[in-house]
């Protein structure tokens, strides 16, 4: 017997590692070289807003991203920090040690390692089911939103003006509108030219247009500075960066921090995969590859543990940083790869030269990106197609705008999951006969046909359960008192995906109910996976093996034998093939 294992199942990197071609090597290293250079000053922004070291930034955009890379499922997604993550984190932390003190930072490595593991569990036991619950709309809402807000986030560096800490977007409006005439021209302008250089260069370069538009700016302020000064042009560079490799850290493996950093752990850990998974989902609504969430539950993890031995903090999917990977051209996880590689070279040769990036051009650059994760088509679609997705779509929207990620994540789950329980508690009952026309006796909509005056024919789609039992019995019900002369009901099961104990109790209790009448109730083509509990539960002897029915041929036969033939000799509709032997029976009688 020989074992088969299938490596690839573990190690995804070995499936779309051996699809590598020139042309996808090349277009990954662009991108990777692209995503490189955009974190080189997004790392430091990360890290001061999470209250760490701004070498600590860096570290977490390194390490994380690579082995998210290696073990994740998608082709496009970038891990590392991240704002939401960051407030989060400096949030509850700094409650608990001072900000960039050792004790802090060290918090702060413990947090990642205990979030990779619980990660990991989640993925190894194949909860990433959870993430089917995150629907189309809430994807679209929420990416709409962060693009929002990652344009936010830039403006105070894309308009020259310095904005106030931890307010919201129509709070960041209104300081605008308020302080406009403190705006610099200057600083705006080398933004727009960036801006503009990304789209006009997107044709053309491809891959390189970012690049290009970071050297196009990167000029214009130099130019400026050079012809205004730099006192009266106002424009800011990011600064020369540390020069140093990630250095190895240790978790803090004691139970009183477990204990204590345990709630903060769970939070980060369902937001950091809630945000990691949407944004895949987002970029694979546009790629058109598939995403396996329990795969990416278990790169999230891996990258969190991983990374707390290489002193990073919580790491996670990349909005930014995502965008604009796939917006370069990247083909595979490999361009995550190399941008974390090509940091490490970045940090070490050309972080100096970051003191001639102009903070304006970055902005600039970032919202570009956030322009082009607005999906306005499927915006369009959703808003025309479906009310209720319209009104899940800008609940998520504004939630994520006004609010939090999370919250708006979360009422978008439970919206959807809402919208899905209603609309499956109240299953179509609706009225069928055999088509006249057809040889086959095909069961047809019903509504405007003869039927018989004994027999009704009801079709049940949806699942029969207990959300869903009061609607139907309440149909029935009606059916029962609005045709009393149709005491036997003949209800086609085909459309019924499950059958739970209160769907089998209620067929119980109408057969009941059709057999007081002087009736019965008899079943066509019971899908094998509502049957089981019908067999387990002894549904099925209530019901009568002999009123459940297979054959359409047989089913009808053995119900009209079950009529009352002087009611039959009276009917001038002849519905089924059988009342061709009554009606001449009848004409032999009156012969």
């Amino acid at each position: 017997m020989h074992l088969k294992i299938n490596f690839a199942k573990f190690f995804p990197f070995l499936s779309w590692g051996r699809n590598l071609t020139r042309e996808s090597v090349r277009a990954d290293t662009l991108a990777g070289l692209t995503g490189a250079a955009i974190v080189l000053p997004q790392g430091v922004a990360f890290a001061a807003i999470a209250g760490m070291p701004p070498e600590y930034g860096l570290y977490t955009s390194i390490v994380p991203a690579v082995i998210a890379a290696l073990f994740g499922s998608s082709w496009h997604l970038v891990s590392g920090p991240t704002t939401a993550a960051s407030i989060i984190m400096f949030a509850s932390l700094s409650g608990m040690a001072a900000p960039g003190s050792a004790e802090y930072v060290a918090m702060a490595i413990t947090l990642a390692f205990m979030v990779g593991i619980m990660q990991l569990v989640m993925g190894v036991v194949r909860l990433g089911a959870l993430v089917n619950f995150i629907s189309h709309s809430v994807v679209v809402g929420f990416t709409a939103g962060a693009a929002c807000l990652i344009a936010a986030k830039q403006a105070q560096e894309f308009l020259g003006i310095d904005i106030p800490d931890g307010i919201h977007l129509f709070n960041t409006i209104e300081f605008l509108w308020v302080n406009w005439e403190d705006l610099h021209p200057l600083v705006m302008l080398v933004a727009i030219i960036t801006l503009l250089t990304g789209i006009l260069a997107q044709r053309r370069l491809g891959g390189m247009s970012m690049i290009a538009a970071l050297l196009v700016g990167s000029a214009a302020a130099v130019l400026f500075n050079i012809a205004f000064g730099e006192q009266t042009s106002g424009i800011e560079m990011v600064g020369a960066l540390p020069q140093q490799l990630p250095p190895l850290s240790m978790p803090q493996f004691s139970f009183e921090t477990f204990r204590q950093l345990s709630p903060l752990a769970l939070t980060m850990t369902l937001f950091a995969l809630t945000e990691a998974v949407s944004i895949a989902r987002s970029i694979s609504l546009k790629s058109g590859q598939p995403i396996n969430g329990n795969q990416e539950f278990i790169g999230q993890g891996l990258s969190n543990i991983f990374g707390s031995f290489f002193s990073s903090y919580v790491a996670t999917g990349s909005f930014n940083r995502s965008g604009a990977n796939y917006d370069a051209g990247a083909r595979s996880p490999l361009a995550a790869i190399l941008a974390g590689v090509l940091l490490i070279v970045l940090v070490l040769l050309v972080a100096p030269l970051t003191s001639h990036l102009p903070k304006a051009a970055v902005a600039g650059l970032l919202f570009l990106v956030a322009w082009r994760l607005i999906n306005f088509a499927q915006i369009h679609k959703i808003l025309r197609a479906d009310k209720n997705e319209a009104i899940i779509l800008g609940v998520v929207f504004f939630g994520t705008v006004f609010f939090s990620i999370e919250f708006a994540i979360l009422a978008g789950i439970l919206l959807s999951l809402m919208t899905f329980l209603r609309k499956t508690s109240r299953p179509r009952l609706s009225p069928r006969v055999p088509d006249p026309e057809s040889r086959t006796r095909k069961f047809v909509y019903g509504q405007f046909l003869p039927e018989c005056p004994q027999l009704k024919i009801l079709r049940l789609d949806d699942s029969l359960y207990f959300g869903s039992v009061a609607h139907v019995g309440e149909l029935l019900r009606r059916y029962r008192e609005h045709y009393p002369e149709q005491k036997h009901l003949f209800l086609l099961t085909k459309g019924i995906a499950q059958v739970d104990v209160a769907g089998a109790e209620l067929l119980i209790k109408e057969a009941r109910e059709r057999r007081d009448l002087g009736g019965d109730l008899y079943m066509y083509q019971l899908r094998a996976t509502a049957s089981k509990v019908f067999n387990r539960g002894g549904y099925r002897d209530e019901i009568g093996e002999a009123n459940i029915f297979q054959s359409k041929e047989g089913a009808l036969s053995a119900i009209f034998d079950r009529l009352d033939k002087d009611i039959c000799a009276t009917c001038e509709h002849r519905i089924f093939e059988e009342c061709k032997s009554i009606q001449q029976q009848t004409e032999e009688t009156e012969k």
